[in-house]
């Protein structure tokens, strides 16, 4: 009997395009899905039409070529990259079981088929209407100059996403290239993924997005100790493309390895030497009780503090600072909470053992060079900003920064591409707001300042939010913050007028929309995708058209044209180029004139599918210049060295306003521990909600993108991470149905008791897809029912890590 999904395509009919259906024929495709030893004659040619590569292109820092095989119009395997070899320079990009589970996601039942228009009383009730895409073209150029007569460029928004993350064409898709050329749109800085380090990091290193650290093919080569701190390559990056495969490479080579993480990843389970399980939110807490520790020994690299830094103690602070406003005068409780920074004091607030603590600061101070290799999870706090600059501190104080086997204390290194993007042109608005902010912006932009709410180009906002594109983005209904308030936002059509989306999957931020569009998938048109976060051996991937466009979706850029071509700026935006193909070629030419003899021709780049390249100048190895000449190389900050006070800050702490202030809410000049609203003192101290609950990244998704798939779904089930103590005490056992909630929401969820995450703390896997049922219950489990929409205090991001709930048992 099957089973009818909602838009009609049957469940076994959906089986038998997934090739998942009954029988041997399901073996041999759930094999290939799940990345298993190949069926004998799999690999063959002699059964298909052509192969054709492809890529995954989801936001996980990687990107993976794909060979995809087609018979009759379909694509009927999906095989891995078969270039390259097992060495670390030349070394096989395969794909995760992710992206080899491209077909299903091709020919999904979640699919969008037409343009759909809104036909219910509000967004969230998800009703409508077919349409032709004349319909929706003309429909969407009058709201799109209404908007501009009416209320101007500003009130027009593009929203972030990254379910097409830095495809070179489809990264944009056109889009901010038509709204440049129609006057503009109100911009947003930073990303989900990294908002806190991206805007903080200026007041440490200089430098105005993270600073990054040595690469890890280094680290293999000349460090002693890789700290992965609050960093997961295993599940996070877990393809040749991604970290995975350098980081085993780095214990094959006998590099010593510790994880510091509440949860005892896949990565603790099979890198590291150590594993540091802290409360969520304490990193600055464990820097500290390290720096008491170092500080007392006398383990710092005191000619580094004095030569490369200020601030760190009271003989090279800047001109004006107050006294016994230094870091080592915080520790040493001289300062103005007058506590001193003792292990003991750090695991009252941490969890981890004093004798731990104390073992893990010499370690790190002792053994020469280490790289500390800090993730996104600690920044992604309601304190994010001093988690990540007391990490960059733990780098400087142990003298690693500029040193090869060293670090900066920032994610680990990489070769940037030097393919080129979609080129968007200039946006004629200057101003921006933290992409975190935008229901704010809706709700009640102009009551948004520079001083309270980050704006970022002039003093505030003169309109709110009235057009938004959501294009390769779930946000509205999944990665944002506070999803319930988030549609009750959305919900009132006269703040924002009219919302745009376009996705190859309706997902739940599609329903929120006025206007879907059906994208391609990537099998459906054409692009040129780069390597990203992976390391020092860069690489690009042809993504040819390997198949016809399914039902009526059309890719990004074509629709962008014929959007320009009615709105009158049609020849500005094609430049001659009409397709996605005309777009790709251009790319690969463009590299080819920027970087005269490296990069193959588009023909030949289809042939060969994958084409690496590496740096002349070897393993990255981040601020070596300004480690071998400070005076010569200063960084770009008010004193051109490492600043662990920052004056600048000390302003900022002056001068920024906090209208509705919350515990946290506070900056600080040094990184120093702040404790925060909803943090552990508040789970210690009441018993409502005395429960820390993160969530981590996930195998079988890419934050949402995969998230409906089947396949995935069965092999990596969605549950809450419990502790056996905490589950005792609920009387719950593993895969009892259990309801996580607060005030902000209410989650039904699986439970998985396990040791493997420490007392006070729970963990809900990112990126589930919602499925609310009449009570406003999400059963899909996904975390941001739980979390906040509180700004952090400097970035104004996202500390969604930072959340107190309480679990029963359903």
């Amino acid at each position: 009997m099957s089973t009818t999904i909602d838009n009609g395509v049957s469940r076994r009919t959906f089986m038998k395009w997934s090739g998942v259906a009954g029988g041997s024929t399901a073996l041999v495709a759930t094999a290939a899905h799940l990345g298993m030893p190949k069926a004998r004659g799999e690999n063959g040619d002699e059964d298909v039409d052509a192969t054709i590569w492809s890529a995954c292109v989801v936001n996980c820092g990687s990107r993976c070529p794909l060979r995809l095989q087609v018979k009759d119009g379909t694509v009927v395997r999906v095989l891995p990259d078969n270039t390259g070899d097992d060495t670390l320079w030349n070394r096989q990009i395969r794909a995760c079981v992710r992206g080899r589970n491209m077909r299903e996601r091709i020919y999904n039942p979640d699919r969008i088929k037409k343009p759909l228009k809104r036909v219910g009383a509000k967004r969230s009730d998800g009703e409508f209407v077919e349409i032709s895409w004349d319909e929706a073209l003309d429909l969407l150029a009058d709201k799109l100059q209404y908007t501009y007569d009416t209320y101007g460029p500003e009130a027009v928004y593009k929203q972030y996403g990254s379910g097409v993350w830095n495809a070179h064409i489809a990264n944009s898709g056109g889009w901010g290239r038509l709204f440049n050329l129609l006057g503009g749109y109100l911009g947003y800085y930073g990303n989900y993924s990294y908002l806190q380090i991206s805007q903080c990091t200026r007041y440490f290193y200089g430098s105005p997005d993270e600073q990054i650290s040595n690469s890890i093919e280094d680290s293999i080569e000349n460090s002693r100790l890789i700290v992965w701190w609050g960093n997961n390559p295993l599940e996070t990056r877990m393809s040749g493309g991604g970290v995975l495969y350098t980081a085993t490479l780095a214990k094959e080579a006998g590099v010593r390895q510790i994880v510091v993480d509440p949860r005892y990843s896949e990565s603790a389970a099979v890198l590291a030497d150590d594993w540091i399980a802290l409360r969520p939110g304490t990193d600055a807490a464990l820097v500290a009780g390290m720096a008491h520790v170092m500080i007392s020994e006398d383990l710092q690299d005191q000619d580094f503090l004095d030569t490369y830094c200020v601030g760190f103690d009271e003989d090279h602070m800047p001109e004006g600072a107050p006294k016994n406003a230094s870091y080592r005068a915080y520790i040493e409780g001289k300062g103005p909470d007058g506590v001193e920074k003792t292990p003991e004091w750090a695991a009252d607030i941490t969890g981890v053992p004093a004798s731990q603590i104390r073992q893990f600061a010499r370690d790190v101070a002792t053994t020469k060079p280490v790289n500390i290799a800090q993730g996104w999870g600690p920044q992604r706090h309601a304190n994010g900003e001093n988690q990540a600059n007391s990490i960059y501190l733990l780098a400087a104080m142990t003298g690693n920064v500029g040193i090869p086997g060293g670090g900066t204390g920032g994610r680990e290194g990489y070769l940037w591409p030097s393919t080129p993007w979609l080129d968007d042109g200039v946006n004629p608005v200057a101003t921006t707001i933290s992409c975190y902010t935008w229901t704010d912006a809706i709700d009640h932009g102009p009551e948004m300042t520079a001083l309270a709410n980050g704006v970022q180009g002039k003093d505030r906002l003169e309109t709110g939010i009235k057009f938004m594109l959501v294009y390769g983005s779930n946000m509205l209904a999944s990665q944002h913050g506070d999803i319930t308030r988030t549609r009750e936002i959305l919900d009132d059509d006269t703040k924002c007028e009219f919302i745009v989306g376009m996705d190859n999957q309706m997902n739940a931020s599609m329903k929120l929309c006025d206007l879907v569009l059906p994208d391609t998938t990537t099998a459906e048109r054409w692009d040129i995708v780069p390597s990203e976060y992976t390391g020092d051996m860069a690489y690009e991937i042809m993504a040819a058209q390997a198949i016809e466009p399914l039902y009526e979706s059309r890719s990004s850029i074509e629709v962008t044209y014929e959007l320009a071509k009615r709105m009158g700026v049609g020849d500005e935006f094609s430049e001659g180029k009409e397709t996605s193909e005309d777009w790709a070629r251009w790319v690969q030419d463009t590299a080819r004139e920027n970087n005269p003899g490296m990069f193959p021709t588009f023909d030949e780049l289809q042939e060969k599918g994958v084409f690496r390249y590496t740096s002349p100048d070897g393993p990255t190895v981040p601020l070596k210049s300004f480690r071998d000449d400070p005076e010569a190389n200063p960084l770009a900050t008010p004193s051109g060295k490492i600043e662990i006070y920052s004056s600048t800050l000390a302003e900022m702490a002056d001068t920024w306003e906090f209208p509705d202030p919350v515990a946290g809410d506070e900056i600080t000049p040094i990184p120093a521990y702040v404790a925060t609203r909803e943090g552990p003192e508040e789970a210690r101290s009441q018993e409502k909600y005395p429960l820390q609950c993160i969530g981590h990244h996930y195998k079988a998704r890419t934050h949402s993108t995969y998230g409906n798939l089947e396949t995935l779904r069965q092999a990596h089930q969605q549950r809450v991470w419990i502790s056996p103590k905490d589950a005792a005490a609920r009387d719950i056992t593993s895969d009892d149905l259990v309801h996580v909630y607060n005030d902000r929401g209410r989650i039904a969820i699986p439970a998985m008791v396990t040791p493997r995450i420490m007392p006070g703390v729970i963990s809900v896997p990112q990126g589930a897809w919602i499925e609310l049922d009449e009570d406003g219950v999400d059963h899909g489990g996904a975390v941001n029912m739980l979390t906040s929409l509180r700004m952090t205090p400097i970035a104004k991001g996202n500390g969604q890590h930072t959340n107190l709930v309480q679990v029963e048992k359903a």
